[in-house]
This record gives structure tokens, sequence and C-alpha cells, in this order.
């Protein structure tokens, strides 16, 4: 697992998974804002522009999540957040263990399946994939995403690493992915952030998700569309962050 690595020489660990197709880039701003205080650790998922290996599963990346934590800060974080994707993975990891962090921001996870759109899938990307190389068509992508300009040329140029074989694992996985039933036994404290204009499949996810973890609370933010949060409201992402660890404030892991 490559992790990209802010304020090093911090003790308190905070560890955000980006988005599918994006990469460690969606949390750089929160990463800038938290380094004085936090070290915080940005994983490039499997599959991704920068990784190490192929995506082989949203199980595989939460044990290598878990794994990585285990050698590196003995089995425990202050704080995981993830956006889709990542936070599929963030919810599969506390499922997996349950003591791994004392809180956790996940942000439009889907844990409904859709397994007929993830039949599709295959022959759609394979239909479409070289188109991802002109600019012209990424930029239309990229507009349909709602996300910062500023971001633009860091989506073209990663869009452009990931392998077709890759895009469609980690796609299907994410429309596949159901909900582990062992996330109640969690021990964090957890904010589940959708926004309101998220497809259907996502505000119902993240309405179970607050159903399953009774303590957790569900925050629905108006206006916004998927990942809008984290990637075009960074100060915003980080005062809820904020929040949520000083909620914790002295609490035993």
């Amino acid at each position: 697992m490559k992790v990209i690595t802010y304020g090093r020489e911090n003790k308190n660990v905070i560890v955000l998974l980006h988005g599918g197709g994006l990469s460690w880039w969606n949390f750089r701003s929160q990463a800038e804002m938290l380094c004085g205080e936090y070290r915080v650790e940005l994983p490039v998922l499997d599959g991704h522009a920068g990784s190490d290996r192929d995506f082989s599963g949203i199980g595989t990346n939460a044990e290598e999540l878990i794994d990585y934590i285990d050698r590196s800060f003995g089995g425990h974080v202050l704080a995981l957040g993830g956006l889709s994707l990542g936070a599929q993975i963030a919810a599969e990891t506390l499922s997996r263990r349950p003591d791994i962090c004392r809180c956790a921001l996940l942000e439009s996870p889907a844990l409904i399946p859709d397994r007929a759109t993830a039949a599709l899938l295959g022959p759609s990307i394979s239909a479409s994939y070289g188109l991802i190389r002109k600019p012209w068509f990424s930029r239309a992508q990229f507009r349909s995403l709602k996300m910062d300009p500023r971001f633009f040329d860091d989506y073209y140029r990663d869009s452009c690493a990931v392998s077709r074989e890759n895009l469609i694992a980690f796609t299907r996985a994410s429309q596949e992915y159901s909900l582990d039933p062992r996330i109640g036994e969690t021990r964090a404290r957890v904010l589940i952030a959708a926004g309101e204009k998220e497809l259907p499949r996502i505000l119902r996810s993240a309405k179970l998700l607050h159903e399953r973890l009774p303590g957790s609370e569900l925050r629905t933010l108006p206006g916004l569309y998927h990942g809008q949060f984290s990637l075009n409201r960074p100060e915003e992402y980080v005062s809820a962050l904020r929040a949520l660890i000083a909620g914790e404030a002295g609490a035993e892991p």
C-alpha cells in the first residue's frame, strides 16, 4: 500500500481514503490544514494511479489497511475517513476491526448492492475506455462530477493512468458491495455524511448505516451532490472532523 503522509512528526493519526477513480489528492487540502496538529495518512487505493498493485476487492483493501495500521501505529489510529469507494473500504475496516479508530467520517458510501448495474459495467467501460485520454471527453466527465475546477489536472492525469481492467474491477466492486453486519460492533463514534442531491441509493445507504449504528450521527448536506463535501468544501469537512474528534477527547479506544 502506497501512502502519502503529512505531519509526520505528529503522534495522533488520521487516515483518509479517496473516492473511486480519484487518488490521494482528494484529501490534499484537508491534509494541509490538519498537518500542524495531526499526522495525516492518505493511502492510494489499489488499482488507482500511483498504487502498487491491482484492485482485487474492497475486503482486500480493508485487510491491507488493517495490516498497515498494525505495522505502523500499533493497530489503532485516532480517526478514519473516506469518500464513496473509500467510505466503503472504511466501513469494511470498521466491521473487521471494531477498535481500529476512535472516530470515523464516512461520506457517501454505497452500501446497498446494485448488481444489475454492475453487470453492465464491463461492456460499458470497455466501449468508452478509449475516450478517457481525449481531453474533451475527460472535461465532460469532470463537469458531470461537479468537482472544483482546480482538480481537473489531477483528475485527467490519473484517469489516464488507470487501466481498463482496474477501472472495471473497482467500479463493479463498489456497485456490488453490501454492508457487513459486523459494522454494529464498531467502537468508533461515526459521522455519516451525504449530499442532499445524491442518488437515492446513496441516501438509502446513509440511512441504513445510521440505523445499524444507533450512536452515529447522520448529516444530510443541503444542496450538495456526490463527493462535494470533501472535494469542494474542505474547510467545512475539516471543521466537521475536528468536532468529531473533540467529541472523543479523553475517551478510551
